[in-house]
């Protein structure tokens, strides 16, 4: 029996390269049946019918502009809601090359990935702008960092999931859900791999994604530390303790100084002050942290939870979601 692999494109108003992208999906793989799910995210233009035109099999509405990290999620639960054993992500402005997919769901296919990312700059770019390609250097670093994983793309827009790991990720909106789902499966000890591709020039409008360095790496750098947060709480916030409680040591010890040598602080009273305020900071983020770390206990019970009624849900569309 075939598995069935379901490639996601989310597009928002991009009428002039859909049909291309979904036109050059290999439909014919040895082991796999393939399916193309579009997920519409409030287009104003004619990308969804265009989408129909070039033969996708399932569309979903979402009515309004929602974000990438939403359309992410919602295509998400869409192609597990179909049947789908892989799902491949990849993006509607024809960057990626669609003929690369075999390749890129190669791992999956011989049980030995549970994510493969399409690596740009493990292969060939034919262009990239500057800020684009710093953003993605930072983004990359600072996850392949948090993760221990040993990764060269970690914002592409170009990637493979078996049902497993479609399964226990849990995005939640944003419009960079690349980070979320890398930190997620290194938590999760989701196998990871890479796999060289190209990348090329956006022919028709331009990226929307990243409108200047800063925004990008302020947007990129929140989704890291609240993904990292939420699945590292006890390290991150007696990290954070700590921080506080040292400078509160360190504000305090000329006051100690003093106070030994004059029996007095009145000099440095705004010193003591802070060195109080520092310190007791510093207790209380350290006790937040076991609560925080009580409430990660409390996720994980419930992501597991999530996947145990993803994996007994009949295949049948997401109630709320419209699809034709």
């Amino acid at each position: 029996m075939k598995l069935v692999l379901i490639v996601m494109i989310p597009a928002h108003n991009e009428e002039a390269s859909i049909g291309e992208v979904i036109r050059r999906i290999p439909r014919d793989l040895e082991r796999c049946e393939v399916k193309v799910l579009v997920v519409d995210d409030g287009s104003t233009d004619r990308t969804a019918a265009v989408a129909r035109e070039y033969r996708a099999d399932y569309l979903i509405n979402l009515g309004a502009r929602r974000g990438l990290g939403t359309a992410f999620s919602i295509g998400l639960n869409g192609a597990l809601s179909h049947g789908a054993d892989i799902v491949v992500l990849i993006d509607a402005d024809g960057q990626y090359d669609p003929e690369q997919i075999p390749a890129l769901v190669e791992p999956i296919v011989r049980g030995g990935a549970d994510i493969v990312l399409g690596s740009r700059f493990a292969g060939w770019i034919e262009e990239m702008p500057l800020r684009k390609r710093i953003g993605n250097q930072i983004a990359t670093a600072v996850t392949s960092q948090l993760t221990g994983l040993d990764i060269s793309d970690a914002q592409t827009g170009f990637r493979a999931f078996s049902r497993e790991a479609a399964m226990r990720l849990n995005i939640f909106g944003g419009y960079n859900h690349a980070q979320q789902t890398i930190i997620q499966a290194a938590q999760k000890n989701l196998r990871v791999v890479e796999v060289p591709i190209s990348f090329r020039k956006r022919v028709h409008g331009e990226s929307r994604l990243i409108s200047s360095l800063p925004v990008y790496v302020y947007g990129a750098g929140a989704a890291i530390l609240r993904t990292y947060r939420d699945y590292r709480p006890l390290p991150v916030f007696l990290t954070i303790g700590a921080i506080l409680f040292l400078a509160g040591l360190g504000f305090g010890f000329r006051v100690l100084i003093h106070f030994f040598q004059t029996g007095q602080v009145s000099p440095y009273m705004p010193s003591a002050i802070l060195t109080a305020v520092l310190v007791i900071l510093g207790f209380q983020v350290s006790f937040l942290a076991l609560v925080a770390d009580m409430i990660g206990s409390m996720r994980t019970i419930q992501e597991e939870t999530l996947y145990l009624l993803r994996s007994m849900r009949p295949n049948s569309p997401e109630d709320g979601e419209k699809y034709s």
